[in-house]
């Protein structure tokens, strides 16, 4: 048999080129396979021809009527029957940055103000993490470099171990039985930080004054400065109590933090939060307790969850009847911010409590989806 001799520089040469096949094969299914995953690590991309409505609190909002979309408008005309029944102050569906529905009951008007309660958390987490992108603070830092030793009263070993990141996921480790209160006799040791997810106020509230610490200035100041005016929202903080700061605004003030946040930190054209790791910390899965939870924002699609007040894990999602990859600010007596990327919706609902008295999640979220969803054809 004849033998065919080979150049060994060709024999390189090929033996290179189909390398760089075999990288550009792999880079590519990787790409695939991530796009637009939170939980996968890559920051998902930012929704185009997303419309904005211009800065005045009060000026025009566009909008887009059912019909073109194709939802159903009699079931819109049940859900506005509903929403009322379950003591709805206001209602608003935005798609695509465009108010499709938009209702308001009782005496409650465009410019009437609410409160977020437990909704105005993900206000917070966002504030984080634009005083990140100044260099102010990091998620990583140990809440002790701003607050100072002494904030709580766990032994001083184990109150050092406790950082910010630890505050945004709820895994201080501190007791949540006295749910409310800031001050360091009521903030006591009960697990070694990042071990224990419990839904409690205090650590989360003390959030405002690490950032007030990091970027030397109030922290409603701040906020107001870095985020509320830059969307044109409307709002303030009232403090109540020991350990509650509550933001108040407007409904459409709601749906444009919705929009921002569904634009992943942009607006229109002026980037409110650049970093994007940040961004998908935040809206991803934050710790292995809560599969649920990320930095201050809950997360549905996971295959488990924890509620606030219990220690109990519960399978399935969140939300069953609601897209996998909707994420939510959820607050007491009912207050909800929801953002779908994949349907690039925002839908909030301001309000009395509509049954289960709970202070996050709650039976509402899914008998609110489950009309959604069919009005809507999801």
């Amino acid at each position: 048999m004849k033998r065919i001799f080979i150049d060994p520089l060709k024999r390189l040469r090929i033996f290179l080129q189909l390398a760089c096949l075999c990288l550009i094969f792999i880079s590519c299914s990787k790409s695939e396979v991530d796009s637009g995953d939170p939980d996968s690590g890559n920051p998902p991309e930012i929704p185009q021809n997303l419309y904005y409505p211009p800065l005045q609190v009060s000026g025009p909002w566009e909008t887009t009527s059912m019909e073109s979309l194709g939802w159903d408008t009699e079931l819109a005309t049940s859900l506005n029957t509903y929403l009322e029944a379950e003591g709805t102050q206001a209602f608003i569906i935005l798609k695509d940055g465009k108010i499709v529905m938009e209702s308001y009951f009782g005496d409650f008007t465009e410019s009437s103000l609410w409160y977020w309660a437990s909704a105005g958390k993900t206000l917070t987490a966002f504030t984080v993490g634009i005083a990140q992108d100044e260099g102010k603070l990091s998620p990583d830092d140990r809440t002790t470099d701003y607050l100072g030793m002494g904030w709580t009263s766990a032994p001083p070993e184990k109150e050092q171990k406790i950082r910010i990141a630890h505050q945004l996921s709820m895994t201080t480790g501190l007791d949540e039985g006295i749910f409310e209160c800031t001050l360091p006799n009521c903030l006591q040791f009960k697990a070694e930080s990042g071990t224990r997810w419990a839904y409690h106020n205090g650590p989360y509230t003390l959030l405002q004054n690490v950032v007030a610490a990091a970027v030397s200035e109030d922290f409603s100041s701040y906020f107001n400065r870095m985020l509320r005016n830059r969307i044109g929202m409307d709002g303030f903080w009232l403090a109540q109590g020991e350990g509650n700061n509550i933001y108040y605004s407007s409904a459409r003030s709601m749906a444009r933090f919705g929009l921002l946040v569904l634009s992943k930190g942009v607006w229109d054209s002026e980037v409110i939060l650049e970093d994007s790791a940040y961004f998908t910390d935040m809206v991803s899965t934050s710790q292995p307790l809560n599969k649920a939870y990320g930095y201050l924002w809950w997360l549905n699609g996971k295959d488990r969850y924890m509620a606030p007040g219990s220690q109990v894990v519960f399978s399935g999602k969140l939300i069953p009847s609601a897209p996998s990859d909707l994420i939510a600010g959820l607050g007491k007596n009912d207050q909800k911010l929801y953002v779908v990327p994949s349907q690039n919706l925002v839908v909030i609902r301001l309000g009395n409590d509509a049954g289960d008295a709970l202070v996050g999640p709650s039976s509402f979220d899914n008998a609110l989806w489950l009309r959604l969803s069919e009005m809507m054809g999801l």
